[in-house]
Formats: structure tokens, sequence, C-alpha cells
């Protein structure tokens, strides 16, 4: 049986050379989470939670980032958008 914690979260992201530091970066803060990549796409999943911390993101890619941005790399989700501010983005099961 699956629960809130255990239940796999996702996100499909545009594959750019922006997008592949972005997901560096992701991977850094996400160390369970797993990276598929297929033509044009990279599908991270990861057990319960993805992290996506701006400072780190900024740090991955050497400029100043907003979280705003992340918006444009989505293709598609699975799970909530827990928590979304300037500095942290959190995709989680709310139930």
């Amino acid at each position: 049986m699956t629960t809130a914690h255990t239940r796999p979260v996702g996100i499909d992201i545009q594959e750019s050379d922006d997008n592949r530091a972005l997901v560096d970066a992701i991977a850094l803060d996400n160390p369970e989470m797993t990276v598929r990549h297929l033509p044009g796409l990279m599908k991270l999943s990861a057990p319960g939670r993805i992290e996506i911390n701006r400072e780190t993101i900024e740090d991955r890619l050497g400029r100043e980032w907003e979280t705003d941005e992340f918006q444009l790399a989505i293709v598609t989700y699975t799970g909530n958008f827990a928590e979304w501010d300037d500095d942290q983005i959190i995709v989680a099961w709310d139930h």
C-alpha cells in the first residue's frame, strides 16, 4: 500500500541547455529523485516530494533565477504544488 510519504511525485521538463542545468540543481537537493531522459523531455520522479530551491538553481545556472521561470520548463507534473514562493517550490501530495 502506498502512503502520502512514499507515493511518487513527478515533473516532466522540456529539454534545453538551461533546463538540463535546472534538473542537475534539483537533483542535488533531492538525492532519491530519478531522472529519465527521453527525446526532448526529462522525467523527474521521487517518492513523496520534490524540492526546488532557488539558491541551488542560481548556483548551478550562474545567474539569478526566479521561481516563476519554472513555469516555462514544465510540460506536466504528478502531485500538487504544495508550496510555491520566491525561494522554493515543493511538489508533494496534499492528501
